[in-house]
């Protein structure tokens, strides 16, 4: 079993990290390890890497985007998750939702936090960068919504966030979710198999 803990390169605007969060909590009882979750931009991936999100890579391309929809119910079924809800306002900018991950985690929150933003995207999907929607919907899951969502405007707090999305970046990122244990990589949500299976030492 490996030592090192797995990292979690997320951000609220993929429905594919939302999946991996709901996935996570059973993977870490089976191999006895938490996940360390790094808030990431993927707009700022996207840009540094020229990729795009794949709402725009399968648009109009016959098969693919049915194969994706039968290999998130595979997901699904394997790991015992709940499926998301499409987010009718989606693309939603996650900026400030990152920022305040940022914060979460500075002020000792992040994993409240975290539930909160992906439910509010996800389960119960809202116009999450609307500043009073977000104000909300977060104060509504118990957090002090004002003050991280005030703390994520200061300096410390945007400049870790872009670090954070350069340094994934710099370890081969080009979108999310993105798992790490040690150097090795994993991208996509199909690959937490193979991040379990590397912590179980298999």
């Amino acid at each position: 079993m490996s030592a090192v803990a797995p990292q979690f390169m997320f951000d609220f605007g993929s429905p594919n990290a939302f999946l991996s969060h709901e996935a996570i909590p059973a993977i870490e009882k089976r191999i006895g390890a938490k996940f360390d979750y790094v808030p990431v931009l993927l707009g700022g991936i996207f840009k540094a890497t020229n990729n795009k999100s794949p709402a725009e890579t399968l648009a109009g391309i016959k098969n693919k985007r049915e194969f994706h929809a039968i290999e998130t119910e595979r997901f699904i079924k394997r790991f015992g998750v709940r499926p998301y809800a499409w987010n009718p306002f989606f693309p939603v900018n996650t900026l400030n939702l990152m920022r305040a991950a940022v914060a979460a985690q500075m002020e000792g929150v992040l994993a409240k936090y975290v539930d909160a933003a992906f439910h509010h995207m996800w389960v119960e999907p809202k116009k999450m960068d609307d500043p009073e929607i977000a104000l909300a919907a977060l104060a509504s899951s118990g957090l002090d919504a004002k003050r991280l969502l005030a703390r994520a405007g200061e300096a410390d707090v945007k400049a870790k966030l872009i670090e954070n999305t350069q340094n994934a970046v710099e370890r081969g990122a080009f979108g999310s979710p993105t798992f790490f244990v040690g150097n090795e990589m994993f991208f996509g949500k199909e690959q937490l198999r193979d991040v379990e299976d590397l912590m179980l030492g298999k």
